[in-house]
C-alpha cells in the first residue's frame, strides 16, 4: 500500500468519525493536518533507516570486493608455487563471493530505488502539506471575518436595540409634551410688571434711534 493510500485511509477513517458526531469543519482541516504531519514524520524515519541500510550494505559490499580480489591473489600465488588445488580451491572462494556479491548489488539497487520513490513521496506530502495549511490560515481569516461580520449584523437586527430606540421616542415625546405645558403657561397671560417697563424702555430707544436719523436724513437750511 502506498503512502498516499494509507494516509486517506487514516483520514476517511477519522473523518467519518467527526462527521458523524457533527464536528466543526476547522476541526476537521485541522485533523488532516495533523494526520499528515504524522505521516510525513513516518516517512521521514522511513528514509532515515533506509538511508543507514544503504550505507551498512554499501560497506559490505565492498569487503566483499575486497576479499574477492584477496582470493585472486592467493590463486595466482598459488600457481605461482604450482598448487593447482590451492588455486582451484581460491577460485571457488573468489566466484561465490562474487556470487553474493550480485545478490547484494540487487538488494542496493532496490534500496536506492525505495529511498528514490520515499523522497519523492516525501516532496509531494511536504507540498500538499503546506497547501493545507496556508489553505486553513485563509480560512481561519475568512472565518473570523464572516463571524465579525455576523455578529455585527446580529447585534443590528437585536431586538432589545429596537426597544431602546422606541424607549427613546417615548422619552422624546414626553420631553416635547413637558415643553408644550410650559409653553401652554404664557398663553392668554398679562404681561408682568417688568415687562412692561422694559417695553417701555425698549420703545425709547427705538424712538432715540428714530430722531437721530431724521435729523441726518434732512436737509440744512444753510443749503
Amino acid at each position: 500500500m502506498g503512502i498516499f493510500s494509507r494516509l486517506n485511509d487514516i483520514i476517511n477513517s477519522n473523518l467519518n468519525v467527526m462527521l458523524d458526531k457533527a464536528e466543526n469543519p476547522e476541526k476537521i482541516i485541522r485533523l488532516v493536518i495533523q494526520e499528515m504531519e504524522d505521516t510525513l514524520v513516518e516517512v521521514r524515519s522511513d528514509a532515515a533507516r533506509t538511508i543507514a541500510d544503504k550505507k551498512k550494505l554499501q560497506r559490505k559490499i565492498d569487503l566483499m570486493g575486497r576479499e574477492v580480489n584477496e582470493w585472486q591473489r592467493k590463486a595466482e600465488l598459488a600457481i605461482a608455487k604450482s598448487r593447482e588445488d590451492l588455486a582451484r580451491a581460491a577460485l571457488t572462494e573468489k566466484h561465490n563471493l562474487e556470487k553474493a556479491g550480485e545478490t547484494l548489488e540487487q538488494d542496493l539497487v532496490e534500496l536506492e530505488h525505495h529511498l528514490a520513490k520515499l523522497n519523492e513521496d516525501i516532496g509531494q506530502l511536504q507540498a500538499k502539506l503546506d497547501d493545507a495549511k496556508n489553505r486553513h490560515k485563509a480560512m481561519t481569516l475568512k472565518h473570523d471575518t464572516v463571524s465579525g461580520r455576523l455578529k455585527t449584523r446580529s447585534k443590528l437586527h437585536d431586538d432589545r436595540i429596537s426597544d431602546a430606540l422606541g424607549r427613546f421616542e417615548g422619552i422624546e415625546e414626553k420631553i416635547d409634551q413637558m415643553e408644550g405645558k410650559v409653553d401652554a403657561f404664557d398663553i392668554g397671560r398679562d404681561p408682568s410688571l417688568d415687562d412692561q417697563f422694559a417695553e417701555l424702555e425698549a420703545e425709547d430707544v427705538i424712538d432715540d434711534e428714530l430722531q437721530k436719523l431724521k435729523a441726518k436724513l434732512q436737509p440744512k437750511k444753510d443749503d
